[in-house]
């Protein structure tokens, strides 16, 4: 269960969660971002409890589960007789990585989830889905994809509007779509179809099913834990933290950092907040006069509350 975040921590916690986050800026700055160690450096900032020996029992874990799964299911054995070639496609490729990653994650160990988890917290912590095997799309796709690519499947995440699944095969090519939260169940383009249209109300177009790159998957997993906070006040650190690591990614909406500025006034930093404000109002300024002007007019009335 993740610690609550908001008291006021000693030297030594903050200089082990300086480290962490300048562990998730260079993981994040990688050539190939690692997307479990930096759902897991999330994990920690969430926990403190969670040292590197709980990372790493995460990581074992996600290698267990990959050795667990059948090798290659498109492949035949050296030894297999000639008609075993004349296996029809859903019997084999992306179609059968799919299938053998339900069976295991969503029939055997019953990773799954329900309109419950999107109440918790912990449903977008990697360390606790894997302990309670339970969370939000996004994340049991995460579990889905790392366990996948251990084993040697084509794997991607698809970041339909509104509920995360996962891609096994070419995407451009032949490919199978699997829903993780419905236990790993395969979709048809209909079944698609129906998940775009119930989140957007919009139709299903090829660009909705690319692969997702794995800071994109960050952001969004940070995007559900600040609107998780943002609905329940009482957690606003918990909205500031997502909202840090999320300015520490190479890539990220420039709103970010008015939405920082205003938590900090709403939690009673009212200079610091300011400050921000300030900044962020400068920065916008040369495309949005009006709104810089608003903005400033926020900065002044967080100064005044010191008075």
């Amino acid at each position: 269960m993740p610690q609550e975040p908001g008291q006021e921590p000693g030297h030594e916690a903050d200089d082990a969660r300086a480290a962490r986050r300048q562990q998730f800026a260079e993981a994040a700055r990688a050539e190939r971002p690692d997307l479990a160690l930096l759902c897991l450096l999330i994990c920690a900032e969430a926990d403190p409890a969670l040292d590197e020996a709980g990372l790493d029992a995460a990581q074992i874990e996600l290698d267990r589960l990959a050795g667990l799964l059948p090798y290659a299911p498109d492949r035949r054995p050296a030894t297999a007789p000639p008609d075993s070639a004349a296996r029809t496609p859903s019997d084999s490729g992306p179609a059968a990585w799919a299938r053998n990653l339900a069976d295991l994650l969503g029939t055997r160990y019953g990773f799954g989830g329900s309109p419950a988890d999107y109440r918790r917290l912990e449903s977008s912590l990697l360390h606790e889905v894997l302990r309670r095997r339970r969370g939000l799309p996004i994340l049991l796709s995460v579990v889905w994809m790392e366990v996948a690519r251990r084993a040697g499947a084509p794997v991607y995440g698809v970041a339909l509007p509104g509920h995360f699944v996962v891609g096994f095969g070419d995407p451009l090519g032949t490919h199978v779509l699997a829903d993780p939260f419905g236990g790993g169940r395969l979709l048809t383009e209909e079944d698609t179809e129906l998940l775009v249209a119930g989140a957007t109300g919009e139709r299903l177009s090829r660009r909705m099913t690319a692969p997702a790159d794995p800071l994109e998957i960050v952001l969004r997993v940070l995007n559900n834990i600040r609107a998780w906070a943002r609905a329940r006040p009482e957690h606003s650190a918990v909205q500031l933290w997502a909202l840090e690591l999320s300015l520490l990614l190479p890539s990220h909406p420039a709103r970010l950092r008015l939405e920082r500025a205003q938590l900090l006034v709403e939690r009673g930093a009212f200079l610091a907040g300011a400050a921000e404000l300030e900044e962020y109002a400068r920065v916008v300024e040369p495309v949005e006069p009006a709104g810089a002007k608003a903005i400033r007019r926020q900065a002044a009335a967080a100064r005044a509350m010191l008075n």
